[in-house]
Protein backbone atom coordinates (compact mmCIF):
# COMPACT_ATOMS: atom_id res chain seq x y z
CA UNK A 1 0.00 0.00 0.00
CA UNK A 2 2.75 2.47 0.95
CA UNK A 3 4.68 1.53 -2.17
CA UNK A 4 1.63 2.21 -4.31
CA UNK A 5 1.11 5.63 -2.69
CA UNK A 6 4.77 6.48 -3.20
CA UNK A 7 4.51 5.46 -6.86
CA UNK A 8 1.41 7.63 -7.37
CA UNK A 9 3.01 10.65 -5.66
CA UNK A 10 6.26 10.16 -7.59
CA UNK A 11 4.36 9.83 -10.87
CA UNK A 12 2.43 13.04 -10.07
CA UNK A 13 5.68 14.90 -9.26
CA UNK A 14 7.26 13.81 -12.54
CA UNK A 15 4.14 14.84 -14.46
CA UNK A 16 4.10 18.23 -12.69
CA UNK A 17 7.79 18.79 -13.42
CA UNK A 18 7.19 18.05 -17.11
CA UNK A 19 4.28 20.51 -17.20
CA UNK A 20 6.38 23.21 -15.52
CA UNK A 21 9.21 22.62 -18.00
CA UNK A 22 6.79 22.97 -20.93
CA UNK A 23 5.34 26.19 -19.48
CA UNK A 24 8.86 27.58 -18.99
CA UNK A 25 9.76 26.78 -22.60
CA UNK A 26 6.57 28.42 -23.89
CA UNK A 27 7.23 31.56 -21.82
CA UNK A 28 10.84 31.63 -22.99
CA UNK A 29 9.88 31.44 -26.67
CA UNK A 30 7.12 33.96 -26.12
CA UNK A 31 9.74 36.37 -24.72
CA UNK A 32 11.79 35.96 -27.90
CA UNK A 33 8.74 36.58 -30.10
CA UNK A 34 7.71 39.52 -27.90
CA UNK A 35 11.02 41.34 -28.43
CA UNK A 36 11.24 40.41 -32.11
CA UNK A 37 7.79 41.91 -32.65
CA UNK A 38 8.56 44.95 -30.48
CA UNK A 39 11.75 45.62 -32.44
CA UNK A 40 10.03 45.09 -35.77
CA UNK A 41 7.21 47.42 -34.72
CA UNK A 42 9.69 50.29 -34.29
CA UNK A 43 10.21 50.20 -38.07
CA UNK A 44 6.62 49.51 -39.12
CA UNK A 45 4.92 52.13 -36.93
CA UNK A 46 7.56 54.57 -35.70
CA UNK A 47 4.87 57.18 -35.09
CA UNK A 48 3.67 55.00 -32.19
CA UNK A 49 6.95 55.55 -30.32
CA UNK A 50 7.62 59.25 -30.96
CA UNK A 51 5.02 60.54 -28.47
CA UNK A 52 6.57 58.54 -25.62
CA UNK A 53 10.08 59.92 -26.09
CA UNK A 54 10.67 62.65 -23.50
CA UNK A 55 10.99 66.21 -24.91
CA UNK A 56 14.64 66.53 -23.88
CA UNK A 57 15.40 63.64 -26.28
CA UNK A 58 13.04 64.78 -29.06
CA UNK A 59 15.89 65.99 -31.30
CA UNK A 60 17.05 62.37 -31.56
CA UNK A 61 13.61 60.70 -31.57
CA UNK A 62 14.10 59.08 -34.98
CA UNK A 63 17.54 57.72 -34.05
CA UNK A 64 16.36 56.53 -30.63
CA UNK A 65 13.44 54.71 -32.23
CA UNK A 66 15.66 53.00 -34.83
CA UNK A 67 18.29 52.07 -32.23
CA UNK A 68 15.63 50.69 -29.88
CA UNK A 69 14.20 48.54 -32.66
CA UNK A 70 17.59 47.19 -33.69
CA UNK A 71 18.61 46.46 -30.09
CA UNK A 72 15.33 44.66 -29.32
CA UNK A 73 15.68 42.44 -32.40
CA UNK A 74 19.35 41.64 -31.71
CA UNK A 75 18.69 40.85 -28.06
CA UNK A 76 15.75 38.62 -28.97
CA UNK A 77 17.95 36.68 -31.40
CA UNK A 78 20.75 36.44 -28.82
CA UNK A 79 18.31 34.77 -26.41
CA UNK A 80 18.09 31.75 -28.71
CA UNK A 81 21.61 30.24 -28.38
CA UNK A 82 22.31 29.06 -24.85
CA UNK A 83 25.82 30.53 -24.86
CA UNK A 84 24.57 34.11 -25.52
CA UNK A 85 21.38 33.89 -23.45
CA UNK A 86 22.83 35.39 -20.29
CA UNK A 87 24.31 38.35 -22.17
CA UNK A 88 21.01 38.91 -24.00
CA UNK A 89 19.01 38.80 -20.78
CA UNK A 90 21.36 41.32 -19.14
CA UNK A 91 21.07 43.51 -22.25
CA UNK A 92 17.28 43.39 -22.06
CA UNK A 93 17.41 44.35 -18.39
CA UNK A 94 19.71 47.30 -19.15
CA UNK A 95 17.43 48.35 -22.01
CA UNK A 96 14.35 48.18 -19.77
CA UNK A 97 16.11 50.31 -17.16
CA UNK A 98 17.07 52.78 -19.90
CA UNK A 99 13.36 53.04 -20.82
CA UNK A 100 12.40 54.17 -17.29
CA UNK A 101 12.65 57.91 -18.15
CA UNK A 102 10.06 57.30 -20.84
CA UNK A 103 7.73 55.75 -18.27
CA UNK A 104 8.28 58.68 -15.91
CA UNK A 105 7.44 60.97 -18.82
CA UNK A 106 4.17 59.02 -19.26
CA UNK A 107 3.25 59.91 -15.69
CA UNK A 108 4.21 63.57 -16.10
CA UNK A 109 2.32 63.85 -19.38
CA UNK A 110 -1.00 62.79 -17.84
CA UNK A 111 -3.72 61.50 -20.16
CA UNK A 112 -2.61 61.07 -23.77
CA UNK A 113 -3.35 58.93 -26.80
CA UNK A 114 -0.88 56.27 -27.87
CA UNK A 115 -2.24 55.10 -31.17
CA UNK A 116 -5.90 54.52 -30.44
CA UNK A 117 -5.28 53.70 -26.77
CA UNK A 118 -5.61 56.30 -24.00
CA UNK A 119 -2.79 56.20 -21.48
CA UNK A 120 -3.87 57.47 -18.08
CA UNK A 121 -1.55 58.32 -15.19
CA UNK A 122 -2.80 55.18 -13.40
CA UNK A 123 -1.80 53.01 -16.38
CA UNK A 124 1.56 54.78 -16.45
CA UNK A 125 2.16 54.01 -12.77
CA UNK A 126 1.14 50.37 -13.30
CA UNK A 127 3.43 50.12 -16.30
CA UNK A 128 6.37 51.60 -14.38
CA UNK A 129 5.98 49.86 -11.01
CA UNK A 130 4.46 46.53 -12.08
CA UNK A 131 5.07 46.07 -15.81
CA UNK A 132 8.76 46.99 -15.89
CA UNK A 133 9.72 44.80 -12.90
CA UNK A 134 7.81 41.87 -14.41
CA UNK A 135 9.63 42.30 -17.74
CA UNK A 136 12.97 42.60 -15.92
CA UNK A 137 12.29 39.44 -13.89
CA UNK A 138 11.12 37.62 -17.02
CA UNK A 139 14.37 38.47 -18.81
CA UNK A 140 16.46 37.47 -15.78
CA UNK A 141 14.53 34.22 -15.41
CA UNK A 142 15.00 33.45 -19.12
CA UNK A 143 18.75 33.59 -18.68
CA UNK A 144 18.44 30.59 -16.36
CA UNK A 145 16.72 28.31 -18.89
Amino acid sequence: MITQCYFIVNKFEIHLEMQIKIIKQILFYFLIVFYLFAGYNHFVTPSFYFPIIPPYLADWAKEINILSGIVEIILALLLIPKFTRSIAAKGIIVMLIAFIPSHIYFIQKGNFLLGSFTITPLLSYIRLFIGQPILILWAWWSSKI
